[in-house]
């Protein structure tokens, strides 16, 4: 710590990744990173921007990625924002309708670790709400909440790191329930079997729903994320984004997530395999022993009656394997493990049968 720190960084708890070794060949199976590559169409697209038009700032909007975006979900252009992977579009989010003195914003006990982090940054006070015995989400506390008292819900469907989904349905509840308060559904997860309330801003102007590029498209290096919601509550986050960064997304971003959008094809086939490599996991690791529960996420959260958690990530981890473990109350018995290729998927299973062995 620096004397030059002032006291609010010196404060701050960052948000901690999965480990990412940079030495030995390692399945990463810790990071929910994409296990197949982006669309052909997509490095095509990156292949044909490299030239002398990089020497130009990028269309500060992303104009042909809201395009793109709001055709595959038939909304409006003006209905979508981009920004520099969601993490950056969460960010926006926090600082744009959450920040209202003292009133706390209503979120799951456990959920995406970021959401603590941003809290602190930006000095919101989050509401911590219990999930079930079972880790699904109990709606009712969020549906009873007096709007007066808080500034807003975030929920991410489906959860991370409990890989479990709500449905359209309930979501709407949701929304009906507390029209004067934002809620903000994080879909990072939803292509791989949960479903997306995008088809809901039509109708509920205080629905964010925030999505990325990273998983189901394969594009975790490019950085792209999306807010979608009506233009009027979008306002605040242009605002925002045009006082602070105005030209989140780069060229050749833009032109990755235009093709990522259109290959409608490659991304069916992309993430039905990845649910089939999902349901392979699920069925050997609960032969193994395991519990595992019903994921709607492109990773799974198991544990084992007679195995530590932290004991598994260590000894998978010396057969060069990363799986995520979190040492916090209620899930530190439990593994998140990202799905693989089968072949890294039967891999894993090998090394947990010579490990439980």
């Amino acid at each position: 710590m620096s004397k030059w720190w002032s006291d609010h960084i010196a404060a701050l708890q960052p948000y901690v990744p999965g480990e990412q070794p940079k030495t030995g060949s390692y399945i990463r199976l810790n990071t929910n990173e994409a296990c197949y590559p982006p669309s052909p169409k997509v490095l095509e697209a990156i292949a044909s921007g490299i030239g002398e038009k990089l020497r130009f700032y990028p269309n500060i909007e992303s104009d042909a990625v809201r395009k793109a975006a709001a055709d595959f979900y038939g909304i409006q252009d003006s209905q979508v924002i981009v920004s520099n992977g969601s993490d950056d579009t969460l960010s926006l989010i926090f600082q744009a309708y959450f920040k209202h003195g003292q009133k706390k914003v209503l979120t799951p006990e456990i959920s995406y670790s970021f959401y603590p982090v941003y809290a602190n940054l930006y000095g919101i006070d989050l509401a911590y709400v219990p999930l079930r015995d079972d880790f699904s989400l109990d709606l009712t506390p969020y549906i009873q909440a007096n709007p007066n008292d808080y500034a807003g819900i975030i929920i991410a469907n489906p959860n991370a790191p409990t890989s479990l989904a709500i449905s359209l349905e309930e979501i709407e509840r949701l929304l009906k329930a507390q029209p004067d308060l934002p809620v903000v559904i994080d879909e990072a997860y939803v292509d791989f079997g949960a479903q997306s309330s995008v088809s809901l801003i039509q109708q509920y102007p205080n629905l964010i729903v925030v999505q990325t590029l990273s998983k189901s498209r394969a594009l975790a290096g490019m950085r792209v994320g999306f807010a979608f919601a009506q233009e009027n509550t979008l306002e605040a986050m242009y605002r925002l984004k045009n006082s602070t960064n105005s030209f989140p997304v780069d060229t050749l971003a833009q032109l990755a997530a235009v093709a990522a959008w259109e290959d409608v094809t490659y991304f069916q086939e992309t993430t039905c395999q990845v649910q089939e490599n999902r349901d392979f996991l699920t069925q050997e690791m609960k032969g193994l022993g395991f519990k595992v529960l019903d994921s709607k996420a492109n990773f799974i959260f198991a544990t084992h009656p007679d195995y530590p958690a932290a004991l598994l990530q260590e000894k998978l981890k010396e057969q060069f394997i990363l799986v995520r473990y979190f040492n916090r109350p209620k899930i530190d018995r439990y593994l998140r493990i990202t799905i693989g290729t089968r072949f890294e998927c039967e891999t894993l299973i090998q090394a947990l049968n010579n490990i439980l062995k």
